[in-house]
């Protein structure tokens, strides 16, 4: 009943009780070690409130909530503990059932009960706006048509005040969630940033610029940006064995361009020779550049068997100081074994 009701909870939140933290993560939880949240809440509908009952989810959850009129416009808070008596994942429910309206409002805790802290053991290279972060340059590679990926980025608050970090600018086919909800000073949390492939628009490379805020409301700037790119795949799981063995073969040179020092000047230049080694007619489908900084130019994108073309690539200094990203190339092709091509460049002051 209490999982039943809880799409009309939110419905009405918004109306009778307003709150920003209506579910909470606690992150990592010590086995037998009671943990506690608390919800500030507030009297968002015209009339004085009364909690008139509250129900959790089991008997594993306590709640202590104010007994008294609550009026108008007032802030007040609930607090839920959670005995931690059970390893792994939990997510607990608290229903509030105020006076004259029977659908309670829903506020969930929950996190992972362990038998030890797992720290992280990385470096927090990057500062990201109020906070800093193993990665700023995040990359679902090898991304197949239905595939749900996770990747993690840990975040460590170095500000002196606690963060409730949040992501912004998220596109449709990303969703984040941020372990735990709040980051005390000094302490260090999870980002874990999920794909949904089915939501992207095309194969290939598809970037995004996202935004790591310290608390919800934080404007989006420049120093809080980070990259995320995905790399599509077609589909070549049902071809046949004789097709797969008459297929195109890419083959190119150098697998890694290496321009060297730029010596006072603003452009270098180099190409890569490709090669169709295989028994039927190679097609180069995309041509895509990872960052700003690069211009490439390509002969032929369909070569015959043993047909070959030069891919020219042109980078710039000045824009490539901007820039997050390692310059890299990405070639999408009809190749069954090599699908994905990527050019690294490497280039140095």
């Amino acid at each position: 009943m209490l999982m039943l009701g809880s799409a009309f909870g939110t419905a009405l939140l918004a109306q009778n009780i307003k709150t920003t933290n209506v579910d909470v993560d606690c992150g990592q939880v010590i086995f037998k070690k009671p943990v506690t949240v608390e919800f500030e809440l507030v009297n968002n509908s015209r009339n004085d409130m009364f909690i008139r009952d509250v129900r959790t989810s089991c008997g594993c959850t306590s709640v202590e909530y104010p007994e008294k009129r609550i009026e108008r416009g007032d802030t007040f808070f609930v607090k839920a503990t959670y005995d931690a008596k059970q390893l792994g994942h939990f997510a607990k429910q608290v229903g509030i059932y105020t006076v004259n309206n029977p659908v309670p409002t829903y506020l969930t805790m929950r996190g992972v009960v362990v038998s030890e802290i797992k720290e992280f053991e990385g470096a927090y290279a990057f500062k990201v706006g109020d906070l800093t972060v193993d990665r700023a340059d995040i990359e679902f590679d090898d991304v197949n048509q239905g595939d749900m990926q996770v990747q993690e980025i840990h975040v460590f608050n170095n500000s002196s005040r606690s963060a409730e970090p949040v992501v912004m600018h998220l596109p449709p086919y990303l969703k984040a969630e941020v372990s735990p909800s709040t980051i005390a000073s000094g302490h260090a949390g999870v980002i874990r940033l999920m794909l949904d492939s089915q939501k992207l628009r095309s194969l290939g490379l598809t970037q995004t610029k996202i935004y790591l805020g310290h608390q919800p409301g934080d404007k989006v700037s420049r120093d809080k940006e980070m990259l995320v790119s995905v790399v599509s795949l077609p589909n070549f799981q049902d071809m046949e064995e004789i097709d797969l063995m008459n297929a195109a073969r890419i083959k190119y040179e150098p697998l890694a361009l290496d321009l060297g020092r730029f010596n006072g000047k603003n452009k270098l230049k180099g190409e890569v020779v490709i090669t169709n080694k295989g028994l039927s007619a190679l097609k180069i489908t995309s041509l895509q550049m990872y960052t700003e900084g690069i211009k490439v130019s390509l002969g032929q994108r369909s070569l015959e068997v043993g047909a070959s073309t030069k891919l020219k690539i042109t980078v710039d200094r000045r824009q490539l100081q901007h820039v997050k990203g390692k310059p890299r190339v990405l070639l999408t092709t009809n190749d069954p074994k090599r699908p994905k091509v990527i050019i690294d460049i490497n280039v140095t002051e």
